[in-house]
């Protein structure tokens, strides 16, 4: 399975890429919920007439392509923790790892959105306030 990896999924060492516990357990309970090869701590894929346990579940490495393109990008702040942990920066309200698009970005891509809410809110209550006066 290693040999299937892109040459972009591996650190620029050669290596695969390590999961903290947390992010294990993360990685974890993502496999349970949503993997489809995924039964009662078995693998369907590896599967060739008896039971194969699920090698995702137990590595703290990345070593399951099918995890890594269908399972993995349903958890995007996973994804980004592990494949780009230079670029990574964490949002001020909710402190979920993002990549930014820029030098300035604070938020990540939902609260970015309430934020610029609020923000226009208050601009507008300023407007009008002045305005009355």
């Amino acid at each position: 399975m290693r040999d299937k990896l892109k040459p972009i999924e591996r650190k620029p060492d050669g290596s695969l890429p390590r999961m903290t516990p947390g992010q294990r357990r993360r990685a974890n309970a993502l496999i349970r919920r949503e993997c489809c090869n995924y039964d009662n701590g078995n693998c369907l894929l590896l599967d060739d007439g008896e039971e194969c346990v699920c090698v995702q579940s137990i590595s703290y490495s990345l070593c399951c392509t099918w995890f890594r393109h269908a399972v993995l990008p349903q958890d995007k702040p996973l994804e980004t923790e592990l494949f780009h942990s230079g670029d990574v920066k964490r949002c001020a309200v909710c402190g979920a790892a993002f990549i930014p698009g820029s030098n300035r970005a604070k938020y990540c891509e939902a609260c970015a959105k309430e934020v610029h809410r609020k923000q226009k809110n208050k601009s507008n209550r300023n407007k009008r306030n002045k305005a009355d006066k």
